[in-house]
């Protein structure tokens, strides 16, 4: 606990530079971040094949190989990732609001960095970049905990970030990283009190239950995505199988991925076995009523419907209408994104209007609740809570407000 106060001393400290850099100067920092990754591009892969030995010799999943595993093009993403972030317009300073009081005080909102932000992640080397990118954006540090099956790749790209930021004149602990991977050291993580200002997860729902007993300090809860798209009775079935092939196969390890179809009675017959047929690679589970128009499928439980699979899996029900859908939904969501195929506006506007999520999508794939999708640059995280932040998170989630009072002699009275 000691040495990591120590280095978050250090990080808080930076925080407080990096505030009052320009956003110029701070745009800069992910310019020449980007040119240094690129350059060290294959020290970065060199570190990544180690950790990707050590994670097959520990017979890690599939899902969780992908998301470990860095490519050329992978890390290609991530330079041009920062490279969005640098470009887009500078948070810090923007007035939200004001107004000049009756009585002469003129009072504005003023959008101002949240401080150290700390991201706790399991092994997905490219948060690193896209969080630090975003805090650094938005001028905050960034104190990084991430798992011991990607840290010689973090340990790296962290570097990299560092040194961008040293050849610029800033801190070099604008961005730090937690050298101990130990559970005991990221519950100690969650309790910086004084030093972490808010507290950012990105894993699965140990890391989430971890969280949930031991933060002592603020925190967003980027929790699991059980989504599910509904199949409505004018939906064009069509465009339904190819959303439905691409929110479950493009990138099955993802929180955005669908882990639920659900489908109006009055299609079944047609769309079930379509859709069987374009997921041949997909385990498919199924309701009693789903079954009765799929040949390959088995029985699901109770679990099944409530699971974020993260994997070539996918659960199918039969529901009577656009109520019932919202009502499983309702029951199994995890608050994350929600889809409808439809044809019919008032369908499409009832579910949009019921369905309780940080984002629900008309006649598109989940796979687009992603922060660079939305026009964010980058994401450091989903929020499937309601404050301070909901859904992706990007610049303007990192800032929160401040209040600024000009007078000329105002008294109250």
């Amino acid at each position: 606990m000691e040495e990591l106060r120590q280095q978050g001393s250090l990080v808080k400290a930076a925080s407080r530079q990096l505030a009052q850099a320009s956003g110029a100067l701070r745009s800069e920092v992910l310019e020449v971040s980007a040119q240094m990754l690129l350059k060290r591009s294959q020290e970065v892969l060199s570190a990544n094949g180690a950790d990707i030995a050590e994670a097959n010799v520990n017979e890690s999943t599939p899902a969780a190989l992908d998301r470990l595993t860095l490519t050329p093009a992978r890390i290609q993403a991530m330079a041009e990732g920062l490279l969005a972030v640098a470009k887009l317009p500078d948070p810090v300073g923007e007035v939200v609001g004001g107004s000049i009081r009756p009585n002469g005080l003129a009072v504005s909102q003023v959008r101002v960095p949240l401080g150290v932000v700390g991201i706790i992640y399991e092994n997905r080397p490219n948060v690193t970049t896209d969080a630090a990118g975003l805090c650094l954006r938005s001028g905050n540090a960034a104190y990084l905990r991430g798992s011991a099956s990607a840290q010689r790749t973090n340990l790296v790209l962290v570097d990299i970030l560092q040194n961008a930021l040293e050849e610029l004149g800033l801190p070099r602990h604008g961005v730090a990283i937690v050298a101990d991977t130990s559970h005991e050291a990221a519950a100690a993580f969650m309790k910086l009190n004084g030093i972490i200002d808010c507290l950012i997860p990105r894993g699965g729902p140990s890391l989430i239950a971890s969280m949930r007993e031991h933060a002592s300090v603020p925190y967003v809860i980027d929790g699991d995505g059980n989504c599910h798209i509904y199949v409505d009775a004018s939906a064009n079935l069509d465009m339904a199988e190819a959303i439905v092939v691409n929110a479950k196969t493009q990138r099955p390890g993802v929180c955005n991925a669908v882990e639920t179809v659900l489908v109006h009675q009055a299609v079944a017959t047609t769309f079930l076995p379509q859709i069987e047929k374009a997921l041949k690679n997909v385990i498919l589970v199924g309701d009693a009523r789903a079954l009765s128009h799929l040949s390959g499928a088995t029985l699901a439980t109770e679990e099944d419907f409530a699971t974020e699979f993260l994997s070539l899996k996918l659960a199918i029900g039969v529901v009577r209408d656009v109520n019932a859908a919202i009502e499983h939904i309702t029951r199994y969501s995890s608050g994350h994104s929600e889809a409808i195929i439809t044809e019919n506006l008032a369908s499409a506007q009832q579910f949009v209007a019921k369905v309780d999520a940080a984002a629900v999508l008309v006649n598109a794939s989940t796979r687009f609740i992603d922060g660079s999708e939305l026009g964010l640059g980058a994401e450091i995280g989903i929020s499937t809570q309601k404050l301070h932040a909901r859904g992706p998170m990007g610049l303007e989630a990192l800032t929160s407000q401040k209040w600024v009072v000009y007078g000329n002699g105002q008294v109250r009275g």
